[in-house]
């Protein structure tokens, strides 16, 4: 398999690995903003590519893999996409139909979750059949409650792997669909109902999608939502998304159009959960305020129950360490992205704390459940998975007399598994214990190509 589109971050300087976390022992103030929003990027580029005319994305995350993977294949779908600066993209749209040249094509995704399933929705827009498929993790990840959903439109699903994921031929039908209604019950991801809003405005009489069961991930649903009607599509909803119906605005699909993109919340957590970690410290994130259109924003209002003083600005917001952290329970449905990011501020606060929300983490780049029992374990901090007999509920219970900060702390080295956000998350540990290492620390390049760099502002 190759090795996906080479970006800038691709060909930086290799980074030492295992990676050396320096401890802080005085507080930091550190002003921030982390790279645009993968979920808002990735979103923006698809729509910008089927729509008819010139759209200008700025801010956008352009150096990260997952971006890269879209963008090449937008490209091979016959959208034109010009970079014009550091962080911003031109883009000309196909007005709707996709142009890809042969008789079949193959994208190969690697482990990009959201161009996996979004372009597997909009591929029913092309002429061709397209090969959706990924790297070997990829291939392990659901898709089957996505293409079973296509499949009862009329679009021919052949699952070529392991049945239900990746990778898989989509056939579209000879026939245009014509106001299409689907039924969800509880799903594995919120992105495949995603998927299928954001290729609404290009289907005659637009799509109404059902939940019969509880919503999986709504904060993100509500952000493929906002983003629809802030560029010109009519949407519709009711407010428990139990009935959502999105079609085109002013005429046939959507015109194109010139979005600056938010910072990336979910990186921002990073950030405000060093300095809930660090006592006395502070870090302020610049361009998220209480309007993002993503729920990882909400995410201070956790630390602030746990101890730490939020202060929001006209242009961002802020954190402050308390001198002790408090444990908490929280449900993590609206931000499950960010919920490693507590589970670092946990193992340092006093008592157990418990999380909920959490059933997708089992099914991202790698099973984040699984993987914080084993990791936050080497620093003697007990997860417990299925906590009182729900899935998607842990108990952090930190080490008796507290994680262990001396300089004379045995040396812990983190593994990763290939996941952007269990490295982030578990770099947090090394700004308070010493001795902390983490392997495969260019695994970020998925998401935040200048984690490494940033994280050594904080100094």
């Amino acid at each position: 398999m190759n090795q996906g589109p080479q970006t800038e971050a691709h060909r930086a300087p290799a980074l030492a690995d295992p990676m050396p976390v320096r401890p802080h022992t005085r507080p930091f103030n550190a002003l921030l903003t982390p790279p645009g929003s993968k979920s808002l990027t990735n979103r923006a580029l698809l729509l910008a590519g089927l729509a008819t005319g010139q759209s200008i994305i700025r801010r956008s995350l352009i150096e990260a893999d997952d971006t890269a993977r879209m963008i090449d294949a937008l490209r091979r779908l016959g959208a034109r996409i010009e970079r014009e600066s550091t962080d911003t993209l031109r883009v000309e749209g196909v007005a709707g139909r996709w142009k890809p040249e042969g008789r079949e094509l193959s994208l190969d995704l690697g482990n990009a979750g959201t161009a996996t399933r979004f372009l597997a929705a909009a591929s029913v827009l092309s002429p061709i059949p397209v090969i959706i498929d990924g790297n070997a993790r990829m291939r392990q990840r659901p898709i089957g409650e996505l293409t079973g959903a296509l499949a009862a439109l009329g679009v021919r699903i052949q699952h070529l792997g392991t049945p239900d994921c990746p990778p898989v031929r989509i056939t579209p039908p000879d026939f245009d669909l014509s106001s299409p209604k689907i039924e969800f019950g509880s799903l594995k991801s919120s992105q495949f109902v995603s998927a299928l809003l954001l290729i609404a405005p290009w289907i005659s009489g637009g799509l109404t999608v059902r939940h019969s069961a509880t919503v999986t991930s709504p904060s993100y649903i509500w952000m493929s939502l906002r983003l629809l009607e802030r560029l010109g599509a009519s949407v519709q909803s009711s407010e428990d998304l139990r009935v959502i119906r999105v079609g085109p605005g002013d005429g046939p699909g959507m015109h194109g159009f010139d979005l600056s993109i938010e910072p990336d919340a979910s990186s921002a957590t990073y950030w405000w959960a060093a300095a809930a970690i660090v006592p006395g410290s502070s870090a302020m994130v610049r361009g998220l305020t209480a309007d993002s259109l993503q729920g990882d924003a909400s995410f201070p209002s956790l630390l602030e129950r746990m101890g730490a003083s939020v202060e929001p600005h006209a242009d961002g917001i802020a954190c402050t360490g308390p001198t002790e952290l408090r444990s908490i329970a929280a449900d993590m449905t609206d931000m499950p992205d960010a919920a490693m990011s507590l589970a670092a501020v946990a193992c340092f606060a006093r008592g157990a704390s418990i999380i909920r929300g959490l059933q997708t983490l089992r099914v991202k780049e790698s099973d984040r459940i699984a993987a914080m029992e084993t990791e936050l374990a080497k620093i003697g901090a007990r997860v417990e998975a299925n906590y009182l007999g729900d899935p998607g509920a842990i108990r952090i219970t930190p080490p008796a007399t507290g994680v262990d900060c001396s300089t004379s702390a045995p040396q812990v080295e983190f593994d990763t598994y290939d996941d952007h956000r269990m490295a982030m998350s578990l770099a947090l540990i090394g700004l308070r214990r010493p001795n902390v290492l983490v392997r495969d620390p260019a695994c970020v390049n998925k998401t935040y190509p200048t984690f490494w760099r940033d994280l050594s502002k904080l100094g």
